[in-house]
């Protein structure tokens, strides 16, 4: 690790990191709700065969993070960060020249590789293999700028297919990549405090038993099931509660400022403590918000996203720092690369399962997400703090 980097220079990384990871996100998990329909439209499909390849992206990038993970310990991040651009650049192409459907699922398989190693997963493993037990700042930084990636993304994807079409937009993303993420990611330095070895007992703690693993890989999984079935249904949620369209529409635009604003918060307020008890709190805020908006219906629409976002953003967090902090940096990238390989394929899911939920049961099915919402804390309220 590198606890002599200037303060100065610590900040440059984490705004070079936390911008590449913003193109990352933006082009690859964003793209979907702007470009999918044109896709389908242009090679004569149903827009659901784009979101089924999508899917397939997800899976894809669980099934290759650990062996990212695995690698930043051996080698630091910097490599493998680079090559994800490479990648994303190489799977953007070739879904701007697909021909056929087969192509199309060939581009977002070379997307979903580029997911595995370069999302937030890999952004936390170099961030701890360059910081070591002191990364938890640094990663909160980088999820406050990468938090934006939607809202640079879905104008910046939505104004190259107005201007041009839908794959010049991902020919765009691509050139974004070569230009601009990858140097941004070659700037970055050499670390690898992760790597498996001795280490000293202060320096990375006990070594992480069987039922912590598996604990916080479902409080992980059902996070990242929460998230995206609301990020895919929260408009049509809250009208079954009798919110108005524009309501519906208002009160999701909240939920960016809240995740914003909950990160800020723990980059403060809550930096001091444990990070148990901020994503304790934060995995008690959706079951919460649910209870709200079944008792009091459409106008408790604003506070449900609030809460949910601010749960959401500091859930985001705890990805990156609570395995670091419960478990120690040796092996880091490999063992988050596990944590979240689960989450991955469920939030592939995610969507089907509680669109086929609200389908049924209505509001009802809200239920569905505040029991996961209370599964993960009663998790987290098992797992113990080093």
């Amino acid at each position: 690790m590198s606890p002599s980097i200037p303060a100065r220079r610590r900040g440059a990384i984490v705004a070079a990191l936390g911008t590449s990871l913003t193109v990352s996100w933006a082009s690859s998990y964003y793209i979907p709700a702007v470009l999918a329909v044109p896709m389908a439209e242009d090679l004569g499909l149903a827009p659901v065969w784009v979101f089924g390849a999508f899917s397939m992206a997800m899976v894809v990038s669980a099934l290759v993070g650990p062996w990212a993970g695995a690698r930043i310990d051996g080698a630091g991040g910097r490599g493998v960060l680079i090559l994800s651009n490479l990648i994303f650049a190489a799977g953007l192409a070739l879904l701007a020249v697909a021909p056929s459907p087969a192509m199309l699922f060939a581009g977002w398989a070379i997307i979903g590789l580029g997911m595995g190693i370069g999302l937030y997963e890999a952004g936390f493993a170099t961030l701890t293999g360059i910081y070591g037990t002191k990364a938890r700042g640094p990663i909160t930084g980088i999820t406050l700028i990468a938090g934006f990636a939607s809202t640079v993304g879905w104008p910046l994807s939505g104004l190259m297919l107005a201007t041009w079409g839908w794959r010049e937009a991902c020919l765009g993303w691509a050139l974004i990549h070569l230009c601009l993420a990858l140097p941004l990611n070659a700037c970055l330095p050499r670390g690898t405090a992760t790597a498996e070895g001795p280490r000293a007992p202060a320096e990375d703690g006990p070594p992480p038993s069987r039922i912590a693993m598996r604990l916080l890989a479902f409080v992980f999984a059902a996070t990242w099931f929460n998230s995206t079935a609301m990020a895919a249904h929260l408009p049509g949620l809250l009208q079954e509660a009798g919110a108005s369209a524009a309501m519906a529409i208002a009160a999701g635009a909240l939920i960016g400022p809240a995740q914003v604003a909950a990160r800020l918060l723990e980059f403060t307020l809550l930096r001091r403590l444990h990070p148990l008890f901020a994503t304790r709190a934060a995995a008690a805020a959706h079951p919460v918000a649910a209870v709200a908006l079944v008792t009091f219906g459409g106008p408790a629409a604003y506070a449900f996203a609030v809460l949910h976002g601010a749960g959401n953003g500091i859930l985001t967090i705890a990805k990156g720092t609570l395995p670091l902090a419960l478990f120690g940096t040796a092996g880091y990238g490999r063992r988050i690369g596990w944590l979240n390989a689960p989450a991955r394929i469920l939030q592939a899911a995610a969507p089907l399962i509680f669109g086929a939920a609200l389908a049924t049961w209505g509001l009802s099915a809200i239920w569905l997400t505040a029991g996961i919402g209370l599964a993960s804390l009663a998790a987290l309220l098992v797992l113990k703090r080093t």
